[in-house]
């Protein structure tokens, strides 16, 4: 058995989906698509167990379909490609999941004392827009799915109009990553698609991470700013997903 794909569960998870309801979407955007498809609840289990490393070309088509985003950007043995600049000078934003664990008041720890920061959390990040010539924030509920030191954050669908991705790794209270942000074809940056660094580290508790966000804006300077992750819920049951499928309450 390979590495577990951490990353395609984690974006299951944020569907709301069952393993089951995943091989039905699957199989149902294969058959809309004209190219059928055998999914089932096991192949969905191998490819999260890391038993299939990639799979064939019409389920990575139809997973595509299903799930919003590129094979590459799915947790499967490829390379991620590189998303495309921002036409915004707000440094990439604004533009363009777990196994069910018993709730708990705040982050567990690991193995050996380090903190597991699996969860519900609320995303907050601020950026300066020259289009609209103010600054502006960010806000999602993410599922957040560790395995090991590496983490996968994924935002859950109905909090916000665009779809937010990170990929962390922790080193103690440090999480050092990337970031991607999808916008809605329909808004402000019409569907274009946005990426960065990040770098955050974690207070004592545990139940808050502050840190900042680089990224390109449109005259290819590099911006910055302040980003940070609170705890909500160390339950990642399907019930507790869906309280969060919401957009976060305003400021």
């Amino acid at each position: 058995m390979g590495t577990a794909n951490a990353t395609l569960r984690a974006v299951r998870m944020g569907l709301l989906m069952s393993q089951d309801d995943f091989a039905r979407a699957v199989r149902a955007a294969g058959a809309r698509a004209g190219e059928p498809n055998d999914a089932s609840k096991r192949l969905v289990q191998r490819w999260e167990s890391g038993d299939i490393a990639s799979p064939r070309p019409l389920h990575a088509r139809a997973l595509e379909l299903v799930t919003g985003l590129p094979l590459a950007s799915l947790g499967f043995a490829q390379p991620v490609p590189q998303a495309r600049v921002s036409r915004d000078a707000h440094g990439g934003h604004d533009v363009g999941s777990a196994a069910a664990v018993v709730a708990r008041p705040g982050p567990a720890l690991a193995a050996g004392g380090a903190a597991n920061y699996s969860g519900v959390w609320l995303s907050r990040y601020e950026y300066f827009s020259s289009g609209r010539d103010g600054m502006f924030v960010g806000r999602h509920y993410v599922v957040i799915l560790q395995h090991g030191d590496r983490l996968t954050v994924r935002s859950l669908p109905g909090s916000a109009d665009s779809a937010l991705t990170m990929d962390l790794t922790a080193d103690g209270s440090v999480l050092t990553g990337t970031w991607v942000e999808q916008t809605e074809q329909s808004g402000y940056y019409r569907g274009a698609r946005y990426h960065g660094a990040i770098q955050m580290l974690a207070e004592p508790t545990g139940r808050r991470v502050r840190g900042k966000w680089v990224g390109f804006g449109k005259e290819m300077d590099v911006n910055t700013g302040p980003w940070e992750l609170t705890f909500q819920d160390a339950s990642t049951r399907r019930t507790t997903l869906d309280s969060y499928n919401r957009p976060p309450e305003g400021e």
